[in-house]
């Protein structure tokens, strides 16, 4: 009986973080997905004109939008991704790990030291990369995914190549880069940190205030890789250059797909035609095309995110 309802609150508990979380992940990947360029665009036959997508100031600009165009519906998109990838990441810890004050935390690993944590964040992962993938893309898609078609969602998410060829998505250029290299700071940096600073709730002031320092400088370097990731995480890949986003709608993966906004796009994405080569080369054509401020989008979630670690 005591273990049914444990259960019970392990799920109820689960259900409401989805419900909130859903939302406000989904307008955090759109604020930093939305391609603003701040100079002019080359029209087809070379001439420029401004640039005339959506230019979103800040996250709850951002919320509003969704919600005016999109509605609750909206908020919602990359709720069926999100519920497998939770749905298997739980799975894995109770099964193998048993552990399940594991899952709060994507970092949280069982008290194996500091690099057995590592491993194990980089395994976690390397494991959800690919609902991640998918949760992304579909929060950014102007069209109207259903729920359990599956295959039709699928044929709107990823390309042929992707689709024939699946672990495509895990040589997307730059991608793997970015996020070992976040989970590289925020465990053997932060991690390392919390445990010599803050070795119990009853730490000193004095410590937790060089600790909240130490977190808003490592956001220095944690929120381009976040605004990065997403860049390339919603990025597809085709079998070439030149096959281009229009060539999949050739293809029909799009047919009889509604759209959200038919008058109106939430948010601009960069052409796929022009991709990012890598982790480098995306920081830069961000800090060229749209200025040093787009890599900083919602540094304020991740510093919260950061201090979430002292608890």
């Amino acid at each position: 009986m005591l273990d049914s309802l444990k259960v019970s609150i392990f799920i109820f508990s689960v259900a409401l973080s989805i419900a909130i979380l859903v939302p406000l992940t989904g307008v955090l990947v759109r604020y930093r997905a939305n391609y603003n360029p701040k100079g002019l665009q080359l029209d087809p036959e070379g001439g420029a004109q401004p640039y005339t997508g959506p230019i979103i100031r800040s996250y709850f600009t951002m919320m509003g939008r969704v919600y005016r165009i999109e509605g609750i519906q909206g908020l919602y998109k990359g709720l069926m991704p999100t519920v497998f990838s939770t749905f298997v990441m739980a799975s894995f810890v109770l099964v193998f790990l048993d552990a399940p004050k594991t899952t709060h935390h994507p970092y949280k690993a069982p008290d194996a030291g500091i690099l057995g944590t590592l491993m194990y964040s980089i395994l976690l992962m390397l494991m959800s990369l690919p609902t991640a993938i998918l949760t992304y893309r579909a929060i950014t898609t102007p069209y109207r995914l259903s729920y359990y078609n599956v295959v039709q969602s699928f044929r709107v998410l990823l390309t042929p190549t992707e689709r024939r060829r699946p672990w495509t998505i895990y040589l997307t250029p730059g991608l793997l880069a970015a996020q070992v290299l976040h989970i590289s700071i925020v465990v053997l940096g932060l991690g390392s940190l919390r445990r010599v600073l803050l070795p119990t709730i009853q730490a000193s002031t004095v410590n937790v205030v060089i600790y909240v320092v130490l977190v808003a400088l490592a956001t220095m370097f944690l929120t381009p890789l976040e605004v990065i990731a997403t860049r390339l995480a919603i990025q597809r890949n085709h079998a070439s250059a030149e096959y281009n986003s229009v060539s999949q709608e050739i293809e029909g993966d799009t047919d009889n797909v509604p759209e959200y906004g038919n008058e109106e796009d939430v948010i601009g994405l960069r052409s796929e035609g022009d991709p990012y080569l890598g982790l480098i080369d995306c920081a830069k054509r961000i800090v060229d095309e749209e200025g040093w401020s787009t890599l900083y989008r919602a540094w304020w979630l991740t510093v919260l995110g950061g201090l979430v670690t002292m608890f």
